[in-house]
């Protein structure tokens, strides 16, 4: 019996290299993001090397109620999902006050907000099957304060203890929650968001591909992790971000960022 993975934030980046990675194991997907002709494009390119069947929603998480309209679509195709990755979200850079509030809203509503939802919905879609895996989309900054980016630092954090929380009320479901928490990512988003050349090489440098860190999650998920860090710099980063005092770390954010 075919399995179905549901992946949200699916047209460019983690989101598009889970898409592959899953459909490779076998997975039916159902893939979303805002792009509709981007998710068209990575329904042609798996369907092509993949005998899988591919279910593409164009739907934007900011948007009020998406999440349960969302699950409204799959269950009226008889549509039941044993993975969710909720990979969807988006940074606001800069000063907080320096950005419209309608900015930082749509954050909360995509990285928060809707990120909730889904999860509600899944876990309760899963519980009464007594199995499913769920992969959260966390960050380096899960674990400290990053200046210039305080909405989103705040929204990662948020993802962070809500999954862990919710890992532990799960225990004995058969239902598992993995939060993957990577550093600087080689995306589309991100490569166009280099400053200057300094800042760039800087980049190359330490950052981590799509297609390693979405690998090192779905492990992660399959073994029923439940955080995992990618890539040993950023491992080594986060240790010392637990063991140092936290105004330390708030120095340190803010030189980084």
């Amino acid at each position: 019996m075919s399995k179905t993975a549901l992946i949200t934030g699916a047209s460019s980046g983690m989101g598009r290299e889970f898409s592959f990675l899953l459909a490779k194991e076998g997975y039916d997907l159902v893939v979303v993001a805002r792009r509709l002709d981007r998710l068209n494009d990575l329904a042609s390119e798996i369907a092509k090397l993949y005998p899988v069947s591919i279910l593409v929603i164009g739907k934007d998480l900011a948007t009020q109620n998406a999440a349960e309209e969302l699950f409204l679509e799959m269950e009226d195709k008889g549509i039941s999902i044993d993975i969710l990755i909720n990979n969807a979200g988006f940074t606001v850079s800069g000063k907080f006050y320096e950005n419209d509030l309608s900015k930082h809203m749509s954050l909360i509503h995509t990285n928060i907000e809707a990120l909730t939802k889904l999860t509600y919905l899944a876990v309760a879609s899963m519980k009464a099957k007594g199995q499913g895996k769920i992969l959260q989309l966390g960050s380096v900054v899960s674990f400290a304060p990053a200046p210039q980016n305080a909405t989103y630092s705040g929204s990662k954090g948020y993802v962070l203890l809500f999954s862990e929380s919710l890992s532990a009320d799960l225990k004995g479901t058969g239902v598992s929650i993995t939060v993957l928490c990577p550093g600087a990512t080689r995306t589309e988003f991100a490569e166009k968001s280099g400053s200057d050349m300094a800042h760039a090489l800087s980049f190359r440098l330490t950052s981590m591909t799509a297609e390693k860190v979405a690998a090192i999650g779905y492990k992660a998920l399959i073994k029923g992790r439940r955080v995992v860090v990618a890539g040993w710099v950023n491992k080594l980063y986060v240790f010392f971000l637990r063991i140092l005092p936290r105004s330390l770390n708030l120095y340190i954010s803010s030189k980084l960022y």
